[in-house]
């Protein structure tokens, strides 16, 4: 068991300045209230050609907090959020939260029938959302009448006071991302939301007063948490990109300090400026946080070359946001970094387990997989990993994507998919068992996808793959190599989605 050394990533690489104003909180309605009165004429959001100060943030808030007392929702609640990115989604989830009910994010992407299912499965008391975005949900409030249905665009002129909550009373549910398997529900308390926000800040050389511009969906932990909440947190402003298709239009006249992403979108930023030139990204980014899934080296040297920092980190939805994060890329590219301070954790059979403030309190309706999660009060990660002599971890893999042959090897695909992820011109790539054999998709970036009709350059690629696969121990070599030229099957936060492996 270690408790980690907090030093490195609070004393040497947070701003001593940014230290002084990183106040901690019982919860987060204390420190939504606290935070909004006190940035009050600042602004807060941009949404749609619309300015919300944190002032405005606190008056709508506020109204929409009296309409859920008043309809009689109580602390301890389970109040639906549902709306896609918008101002609306993230005044819906505070109010919610601030009234002391459990906020449970619904994905915006989810059917009817799947809507009406979390709604008697996680036995929600009301729904929030709007006359104009709450059509799928007519049939959810049908089969469940005594379901409430709170139209926010409705709410009138009101306010009610914050209702504070325990550091272990639920606060929010969010949903996993499900990329092999059937997503779960994590109930997370105020003390790990908590614990998640100021773990956003350690370790970052910009914190406080900056320009985030929203990419990720607001209902994947990592845009709920280190997007939407950290802006409030460090009085900084969110310009929210209702639909990413104009996400590299909207960039350059936002003109953000700091960007939020996964490595598929990460890399689609650095493909346009190499197309179209880093103004595409405006005259203001300094930082890009990367996480979510693997970052390859190219990735960081890519963006070190055009003056941006990118920090890679590691997390997952049952932890609260990060878990670890990296301020030595470029040194150590392939590491998600030193593990946040007040975690216990330990490996055992190559499993990191962790123990912290920050760690989910069940999923949801589910006590089968929530006991199964936990060993010893550590929550199992599913993550296979290894640490070198400073500490810097490393992830070789999941568990569940563990590939077994008939030889009995055992092969951690994250693990090999890493060893090409060090070739320039991959952008991403899969591994996957067929027939008993490995097979390694490649997703190069798009101008190797537009020369591979180029059967010279595409035998080029091609040898630069086998360097590598001759280099790896025979029980992880490849059998078959795919370039695509198309992208692959990913989750709504942008995942890979990984075939089923055989039992």
């Amino acid at each position: 068991m270690n408790t980690w050394n907090e030093n490195e990533l609070v004393n040497y690489y947070t701003p001593k300045d940014a230290l002084v104003r990183m106040k901690d909180y019982d919860c987060v309605s204390r420190m939504l209230e606290e935070r909004l009165k006190e940035y009050a004429e600042n602004v807060a959001v941009i949404d749609d050609g619309k300015e919300y100060t944190f002032a405005e943030l606190d008056k709508k808030t506020g109204a929409l907090r009296k309409k859920l007392i008043d309809s009689g929702i109580k602390k301890g609640d389970r109040v639906g959020v549902f709306y896609p990115n918008c101002a609306d989604f993230e005044i819906a989830a505070l109010a919610a939260i601030s009234c002391g009910a459990v906020a449970v994010l619904l994905p915006y992407h989810l059917d009817e029938q799947t809507l009406f299912g979390c709604s008697m499965k996680y036995k929600l008391k009301a729904v929030i959302s709007s006359e104009g975005v709450n059509e799928k949900l007519a049939f959810a409030f049908e089969k469940n009448p005594s379901m409430i249905n709170i139209e926010a665009d409705k709410v009138e002129e009101g306010y009610a006071p914050y209702v504070y909550s325990e550091q272990e009373e639920g606060c929010v549910v969010i949903f996993t991302a499900g990329t092999t398997g059937t997503s779960k529900a994590a109930l997370l308390s105020h003390k790990a939301v908590m614990a998640g926000i100021k773990n956003s800040c350690l370790g970052c050389p910009v914190i406080f007063e900056q320009r985030y511009f929203l990419m990720l969906p607001l209902t994947h932990v990592f845009g709920f948490i280190r997007n939407m909440l950290c802006a409030v947190y460090t009085d900084s402003c969110l310009y929210i990109c209702r639909n990413t298709k104009n996400a590299f239009r909207e960039i350059p006249t936002y003109n953000p300090t700091v960007l939020v992403l996964v490595p598929a979108l990460a890399n689609m930023a650095l493909e346009l400026t190499k197309m179209m030139g880093t103004a595409i990204l405006g005259n203001s980014l300094k930082l890009i946080v990367c996480g979510a899934a693997t970052v390859f080296p190219n990735l960081v040297a890519g963006y070190n070359e055009i003056g941006v920092s990118l920090l890679a980190g590691y997390g997952l939805t049952e932890s609260a946001n990060l878990v670890s994060g990296n301020p030595k890329t470029l040194e150590k590219p392939t590491s998600v970094g030193l593990l946040y301070p007040n975690q216990e954790y330990k490996v055992v059979d190559g499993e990191l387990l962790i123990k912290g403030d920050n760690i989910l309190t069940e999923y949801l309706e589910n006590p089968e997989d929530t006991a199964a999660a936990f060993s010893d009060g550590y929550f199992k990660t599913g993550d296979l990993v290894k640490f070198d002599e400073e500490g810097y971890m490393y992830i070789v893999g999941r568990i569940k994507d563990v590939i077994v042959l008939s030889t009995g090897e055992k092969i951690a695909p994250a693990e090999v998919e890493a060893e090409f992820g060090t070739v320039d011109f991959v952008k991403d790539c899969l591994i996957y068992e067929e027939n008993d054999s490995l097979v390694l998709e490649v997703l190069p970036h798009t101008p190797v996808i537009n020369s591979l009709n180029d059967e010279a350059k595409k035998a080029a690629c091609m040898e630069e793959l086998n360097k590598v696969n001759a280099k790896l121990p025979d029980f992880q070599k490849v059998s078959k190599i795919i370039l695509r030229t198309e992208d692959f099957e990913r989750t709504p936060s942008m995942k890979i989605k990984r075939p089923a492996q055989k039992v």
